[in-house]
């Protein structure tokens, strides 16, 4: 069965972004999911042991029932230090390549008329991977001085730093300080248009997550005697190494970070908008294809 083409490189409204956005996720979520867990899978994998083994032990390092004289476990602490160390590492492998993944899936998908290539996919995901960390660095930089101004700076800040990755990856003469530095100049051309998806997109990403963390929430509030008003402290210093609360933590991170799927997906449809507002690119590409028909 032919899915529908999704012509990205178009002008939008509010709505078609957002129409956009889930329509192609809707239409290729099977070959996109099975595209980011090979290529992404060993990273995701590592990430989500690690932040089993990191629970699991975390609760081991301080002995909270020994009132007046807490002790610290130092092997425990260890293990946590190493765990933490890889649970870091893989989380930002696991983003990067998810990261990716999806936009040169985009890329293939746009430039194949709606066929990817696997092979030129992955090719590019990997060979994008330090640009990518930059591109990271610069964008947890940017945010981190824009929330320490104040809270506007940040709601501006966000909607370059949703596209920054898009410029890198379909404008493939830029480098990283140049995706970086036109990412600000791009969102002047629908600043509120772009503003306002993004901010949808994001509440409906942060909704799912915490459909999904209520799971674990409750589990843990019933571990730990909170409903009941008996708060046990042996319940809590063994609470975080429940087996059940672990497997929910796990199941929650994992989805997690494929929700993160809708924001790159919105990020490269704002792009497409911003860019056809300035360029036309897109624009005179269809009318010459129109052109090559007729002729």
């Amino acid at each position: 069965m032919n899915r529908k083409f999704i012509e990205f490189r178009k002008q939008s409204d509010f709505s078609g972004i957002l129409t956009d956005t889930f329509g192609f996720i809707r239409n290729e979520f099977k070959p996109l999911m099975k595209m980011v867990i090979t290529i992404a899978g060993p990273a995701i994998l590592v990430y989500l042991l690690s932040l089993a083994v990191y629970n699991y032990v975390a609760g081991d390092i301080f002995n909270i029932t020994s009132v007046g004289n807490p002790e610290v476990n130092s092997g425990s602490l260890a293990i946590s230090i190493l765990a933490f160390f890889v649970y870091a590492i893989s989380a930002i492998a696991t983003y990067i390549l998810i990261g990716g993944t999806v936009l040169y899936y985009i890329k293939s998908y746009i430039d194949n008329k709606g066929v990817v290539d696997y092979e030129e996919i992955k090719g590019n995901t990997y060979k994008a991977i330090g640009a990518f960390f930059g591109l990271g660095v610069l964008k947890v930089i940017t945010l981190f001085f824009a929330t320490m101004l104040c809270v506007l700076p940040v709601f501006y800040a966000m909607v370059p730093m949703a596209v920054v990755f898009s410029l890198y990856v379909f404008e493939t003469e830029n480098s990283v300080t140049d995706a970086y530095s036109k990412s600000f100049y791009l969102v002047n051309a629908d600043f509120w248009t772009a503003w306002g998806s993004y901010i949808v997109l994001f509440i409906i990403y942060y909704i799912i997550i915490v459909v999904f963390a209520l799971p674990s929430s409750i589990y843990a509030m019933i571990s730990t005697g909170i409903f009941s008003g008996e708060i046990d402290p042996a319940n809590i210093n063994e609470f975080s190494r429940d087996p059940i609360l672990i497997v929910l933590s796990v199941l929650q991170a994992f989805v997690q970070v494929l929700l993160n799927v809708i924001l790159v997906i919105g990020g490269a449809a704002i792009y497409f908008h911003l860019h056809e507002k300035t360029s036309f690119t897109g624009t005179y590409e269809r009318i010459n294809e129109i052109g090559k028909i007729e002729e």
